[in-house]
């Protein structure tokens, strides 16, 4: 059974900085390609971002794209979202994912969710 815990999520002024964790448990991170999508009151999950097993191919979304940077340590079995130039829309519950397959923004995709975290921007 995969376990994935997110953490790092709080809040934060407009303009500031977070760097989201993922941890992954049960299995090695290398088995995976992972993402972040995030979900506000109200509205739809969205993709963020997301990553190829090996961290040599990363995608994001256009509205997150020079603010955001996915990264991978598979030897600690960690996936991270640094944040940075936040903005009151970037506020949600951020989720973390993995798949089997290549990395996708397809929510639908993805074979195991963690609980998320928490991010709450202030203007």
């Amino acid at each position: 059974q995969v376990h994935l815990v997110e953490s790092g999520g709080g809040l934060v002024q407009a303009g500031g900085s977070l760097r989201l964790s993922c941890a992954v448990f049960g299995r090695a991170l290398s088995s995976y390609a992972m993402a972040w999508f995030r979900q506000a009151p109200g509205e739809e999950r969205e993709f963020v971002s997301s990553i190829s097993w090996s961290g040599d191919y990363t995608y994001y979304a256009d509205s997150v794209k020079g603010r955001f940077t996915i990264s991978r340590e598979n030897v600690k079995n960690t996936v991270y979202l640094q944040m940075n130039s936040l903005k009151p829309e970037d506020a949600a519950v951020y989720y973390c994912a993995a798949t089997v397959n290549r990395p996708t923004g397809v929510a639908g995709l993805y074979d195991y969710w963690g609980q998320g975290t928490q991010v709450t921007v202030s203007s």
